[in-house]
């Protein structure tokens, strides 16, 4: 049983994940649930975030950003002790956004749907890295806050 993994696991603990954040009943708690205490997430936005309480203050931000964010998934796997999912996160930009600096930009009210990849890499039931990828430029260019190019 090497590294703690159990066949399954990480699907299951990303797909808790996915439930608490990607879906209508957005549940905070059962999202730090899923992470380790010493868990560390990397972000295209935030860039290395360590430890549980952070990367739940993060996903607090994300939800602020889009409350009614919903996840479609395209494709779910499981190698080994990681879970990766690829799908389209939408919603409307009703709340603020946070920036990296702490910065807080006013709601655009525009409707989004992104693209993104996460993966989670789980050891004993809990998210120990977690990776989450997508366009911060054509988030933006949704918004209304870039060019598009």
């Amino acid at each position: 049983m090497e590294r703690g993994w159990i066949m399954g696991q990480a699907r299951d603990v990303m797909d808790r994940l996915t439930a608490a954040a990607g879906t209508a009943k957005k549940d905070i708690e059962a999202i730090g649930n899923c992470f380790a205490e010493d868990a560390i997430a990397h972000t295209p936005d935030h860039g290395e975030i360590k430890g549980r309480t952070e990367i739940v203050r993060w996903w607090a931000q994300m939800m602020e950003a889009v409350p009614d964010g919903r996840y479609e998934s395209v494709h779910s796997y499981e190698v080994g002790d990681t879970a990766i999912d690829e799908g389209y996160l939408s919603g409307t930009n009703s709340g603020f956004i946070t920036m990296p600096t702490g910065e807080k930009l006013p709601p655009t009210n525009k409707r989004v749907r992104l693209r993104g990849c996460d993966l989670a890499t789980v050891e004993n039931g809990y998210i120990v890295d977690y990776r989450i990828y997508f366009d911060q430029m054509e988030f933006l260019e949704q918004l209304g806050l870039a060019q598009q190019s």
